[in-house]
């Protein structure tokens, strides 16, 4: 997520512009996908749009990116000889700004408050990373698969607790609207360090440091964002919610209109679509007639308890199949 105090150690003092670019492309694509958050939060897009599989693969190329091109600066600061002022004082600025996204985000959203996130792995990380800079980079890049395939292969409902979340390796993914756990996204950071190895044996470092990639202004705009996404990312979620939460105060969303095609998406990973219409469809309807449809769409009922939701989702079944 932050630039690296210098993008150079490795290479003499020339800076690396397209990785600043590149950052800056991530930063843009972030935008975009927490734009399209506020807009689903506040119902302006239908309930459950991000994190279907498009919108998923999505987030998850932008945090690798951020992480690979963190881990390529994290070698290119400390591949010739660890500077330890320079790294510590790096660490303690992304961990101070991940603390201050976890208490935000506990009294925004305390069912789903971001407890490790992008930052906490770039923190975390970091800690990792900075052990392999020196290393082969045959030996980096196992550990990069090795991290990766734990996620898969070692979870365990022994680290169920939510004290062993961090980790990635429960039986379940915890709830929260950005959850980076250590395994497997350090295995990005890693990556990033073994490829920025790679070039620096093969002397390209020297090569890819002498393309100019901010000949223009949107190549200057993206470097500006890509050496700035750490203050712009604690801002810019503020200033994207606070604008859609100011939209629906003027022009609220029609909430009703989202709720029918979610519930047929979501209907129709069991059932067939012509089921799933004529079920959403008479579930809304029902909802609406005893009036609780706001509260449901407020979670102030649970859906898997209410015993009004029940009956209304008995009789809509019995009612979709020509009962």
């Amino acid at each position: 997520m932050t630039a690296s105090d210098n993008n150079s150690a490795a290479i003499g003092t020339t800076r690396i512009s397209s990785l600043d670019v590149l950052r800056g492309v991530a930063v843009v694509a972030m935008t975009i996908f927490h734009f399209s958050w506020d807009l689903e939060n506040f119902g302006y897009a239908s309930a459950g749009m991000t994190t279907a599989f498009g919108w998923k693969l999505f987030a998850r190329s932008i945090a690798t990116s951020f992480l690979f091109i963190a881990g390529f600066s994290l070698f290119l600061s400390h591949g010739s000889g660890i500077r330890w002022p320079s790294f510590w004082k790096r660490f303690a600025k992304i961990l101070a700004a991940a603390a201050i996204i976890t208490i935000a985000t506990y009294f925004a959203t305390p069912e789903r408050f971001i407890f490790f996130g992008i930052l906490h792995q770039l923190a975390f990380g970091s800690l990792i990373a900075i052990c392999f800079v020196r290393l082969p980079w045959p030996v980096t890049l196992i550990a990069a698969a090795l991290v990766f395939a734990a996620h898969f292969y070692l979870r365990t409902p022994m680290l169920d607790h939510p004290a062993f979340w961090w980790t990635g390796l429960s039986s379940f993914d915890p709830p929260a609207n950005d959850y980076v756990p250590v395994f497997p996204w350090t295995a990005a950071m890693l990556a990033g360090v073994a490829v920025a190895k790679v070039l620096s044996t093969s002397n390209s470092l020297p090569k890819l440091a002498s393309i100019n990639a901010v000949t223009n202004r949107l190549g200057k705009a993206l470097a500006w964002l890509g050496n700035h996404s750490l203050p712009y990312y604690l801002i810019h979620q503020v200033v994207l919610f606070g604008l859609v939460w100011g939209a629906a105060q003027i022009a609220p969303p029609d909430r009703g209109a989202a709720y029918v095609p979610a519930c047929v998406a979501s209907c129709s990973q069991t059932r067939d679509a012509k089921f799933c219409q004529s079920f959403c469809s008479c579930v809304k309807t029902s909802m609406e007639s005893k009036g609780i449809f706001n509260e449901v769409l407020d979670g102030k009922r649970n859906v898997t308890t209410d015993p009004d939701i029940a009956t209304i989702a008995d009789e809509c079944t019995i009612n979709a199949d020509g009962g």
